[in-house]
């Protein structure tokens, strides 16, 4: 008991000397922070390398013209529906996890909580190995070596909290505007505007629908969009709170993915592989210019660790409260597993899967809206578990599983967010004994 006491006391004491994380109360207004700290939280986590690579490959999937147009709708979706789960942390000073607990009651929402949060996690092992694969390929270095450096250093990232984030961001944005900026520039000298506007796709063919093409752009950050209470329950008030997302969703997350698509037309590769060689570090790195190739080294490191730090630090604050514990504590414990999965050179056979649960995400955010827009505004935890809501969910899970494969053409992500919040509005329309019954 006394050895527990003393490592309760060391984490509260961090906890002191770095700030409270308030990972199972809402944040007190004394303790919100600046529009312009909130907003370099958000910036910084879509304005990567990996949205440039998913730019690229929008653009060989639908040609120029219609991937921009697919990552201005999808980027907008994306802007109403993390604005308003934002918006709902920053009125109630709730983080998902006890936003969750709410509509899906104070023992079901760790079913929620638990997947986004694993989610989240499995997305900062892939990122960290994706840092170790590029940099070993790109400078022959040890692979396991940059791996782990790259892991620890997002710990330490995570491990100061919101403050840490807001820190990255300062780095990371800058970086990404000034070489993503040289990046499509150079890249144009090479061509035209028209050019890169006519491109029509690889080899010449469009082989995405623009159902997919939303897909895409929605699903690589819904699963951080739906826990975007972690964020915003730091924001003073709504403004703010709409501010920082918009910083993300479209403006971030749009400029990213142009920066990839535009050099991706420009230089009309065929074949193409976005997340090989062919993308703005492996550009750069291509140049062989001394001074070029050190900024891509830190640009690498600092870019993906701006995404690796916001994912480990929702998937610590998940947990942390499922576990009745401490975000920093859980970000060691959660980092070093994930540091582990990308060492072993095994993370890329989570890809899949993570793509795969994540069709099951958008119905969880979709009800929380409903629930707390249309039906039960300021509700509180009243019960451990909330049926409805349960089945909103397999509702809305079963239309994406059917969509993902069977009909793709018509957007998993829509589909299944649509299904789930009309689901769940006509389930507790229905009389409480049919409820019952069903």
């Amino acid at each position: 008991m006394s050895k527990l006491h003393g490592e309760a006391e060391a984490l509260d004491e961090v906890d002191h000397v770095l700030g409270e994380e308030y990972e199972h109360t809402p944040v007190p207004m004394s303790a919100r922070r600046s529009t312009f700290s909130v907003t370099t939280v958000w910036i910084g986590f879509p304005m990567i390398i990996t949205g440039a690579m998913t730019g690229s490959l929008l653009v060989l999937g639908m040609g120029f013209t219609n991937a921009v147009w697919a990552m201005l709708l999808g980027n907008l979706i994306m802007f109403a529906y993390v604005g308003l789960l934002g918006v709902l942390g920053t009125r109630r000073g709730m983080n998902f996890a006890l936003l969750a607990s709410v509509v899906f009651g104070r023992k079901g929402y760790m079913l929620a909580s638990g997947l986004l949060s694993t989610l989240l996690l499995g997305w900062y092992a892939v990122q960290t190995g994706i840092t170790g694969s590029l940099i070993s390929s790109a400078y022959e270095l040890n692979y396991v070596a940059m791996t782990v450096i790259a892991g620890l250093l997002y710990i330490g990232i995570t491990f100061v909290g919101v403050h840490g984030l807001h820190l990255i961001g300062l780095v990371s944005v800058p970086l990404f505007v000034l070489l993503g900026g040289w990046v499509v520039a150079d890249s144009l000298s090479t061509t035209s505007w028209a050019e890169i506007a006519a491109y029509p796709g690889n080899n010449g063919a469009a082989t995405m629908s623009m159902g997919v093409g939303l897909t895409v752009v929605i699903a690589l950050f819904i699963d951080a969009g739906t826990v975007t209470a972690d964020f915003n329950r730091w924001a003073k008030d709504t403004k703010a709170s709409v501010i920082a997302t918009f910083s993300a969703f479209p403006f971030a997350n749009m400029c990213a993915m142009l920066v990839g698509g535009i050099m991706t037309a420009a230089l009309a590769v065929p074949d193409a592989n976005p997340f090989g060689t062919d993308n703005m570090f492996g550009y750069m790195n291509g140049k062989q210019l001394t001074f070029l190739s050190v900024l891509a080294f830190l640009f690498l490191y600092c870019n993906l660790g701006s995404v690796c730090a916001h994912c480990l630090y929702n998937a610590a604050t998940g947990w942390s409260r499922i576990l009745n514990s401490r975000m920093r504590l859980m970000a060691v414990v959660l980092g070093v597993i994930g540091i582990v999965i990308a060492a072993g050179n095994v993370w890329a056979f989570f890809i899949q899967w993570l793509s795969l649960l994540g069709i099951l995400v958008p119905p969880i955010g979709a009800i929380i809206l409903v629930d707390q827009y249309l039906q039960r505004r300021n509700a509180t935890i009243d019960r451990d578990w909330r049926p409805t809501a349960f089945a909103a969910w397999a509702a809305g899970s079963i239309v994406a599983v059917i969509v993902e494969f069977y009909a793709p053409q018509f957007s998993t992500a829509i589909s299944a967010g649509l299904a789930g919040g009309v689901a769940y509005l006509l389930f507790n329309r229905m009389p409480e004994a049919a409820r019952a019954g069903a």
